[in-house]
């Protein structure tokens, strides 16, 4: 028998994503490689998981960093048409009415730094 496995512990993690004045208000910013967007709308920077609660993971983009409507009142699904809430993510018309895009964990830092906030699992 071998030597038994500790129990993995968790770790905090944090990403640079970009400085929030990079971010004006009513635009968005997709982080492929992360799986995120950030948006900022009445001055609140939010920040969802890239993908469509309708259908697995279907990002919403239908070009890069072009989540939001044209007057920038509402996330849009380019596949599915699907608009959300930009504050609380939740469907507000499409198929997944109801439904939310997952939160994403950032902070703005005091010097401007936006960070995605993750764990890591170490074993």
């Amino acid at each position: 028998m071998g030597a038994e496995r500790p129990a993995a512990e968790t770790m905090n993690a944090r990403t640079l994503l970009c400085r929030a004045d990079e971010l004006p208000e009513g635009a968005s910013k997709g982080f492929a490689r992360w799986g995120v967007f950030v948006l900022r709308v009445q001055g609140g920077v939010h920040a969802y998981r890239d993908a469509c609660p309708h259908y697995g993971d279907t990002p919403l983009a239908w070009r890069s960093d072009a989540y939001l409507n044209a007057d920038g009142t509402r996330i849009v699904c380019a596949a599915h048409g699907a608009q959300f809430e930009p504050s609380t993510g939740v469907c507000t018309l499409g198929p997944c009415l109801g439904q939310g895009l997952t939160p994403a964990p950032v902070t703005v830092a005091p010097n401007g730094d936006l960070w995605l906030e993750h764990r890591l699992d170490k074993i």
